[in-house]
């Protein structure tokens, strides 16, 4: 049998727990909040809005301006940036994903 020499080494009480959890495990013994559901997390999970749900109510807060003369769509990373962050003059790849 290996010996894992750099594993800490478990006082005299965390051995006394462990016989007494494998003494219940092979007594049939058990827990008995095992079977017990979490009524909480239950709730807190039917909070949570999930990823495509219907948010036709929403309205948008801010104005939407369509791309500048002095802009350009980078074709790496799909951002709208100004002119001055090209990497060269006729690439359209900003200076970040250059």
């Amino acid at each position: 049998m290996a010996t894992d020499y750099d594993a800490s080494r478990k006082t005299e009480e965390e051995q006394k727990e462990e016989s007494l959890e494998a003494r219940r495990l092979t007594s049939g013994e058990q827990d008995k909040t095992s079977g017990k559901v979490d009524e909480d997390e239950t709730e807190l999970a039917e909070t949570y809005e999930l990823p495509g749900a219907d948010l036709s109510h929403e309205t948008l807060s801010i104005e939407v301006v369509p791309k500048q003369s002095d802009e350009f769509t980078c074709t790496s990373c799909f951002l709208v940036q100004h002119v001055s962050r090209r990497s060269a003059p006729d690439v359209d790849l900003c200076a970040e994903c250059a």
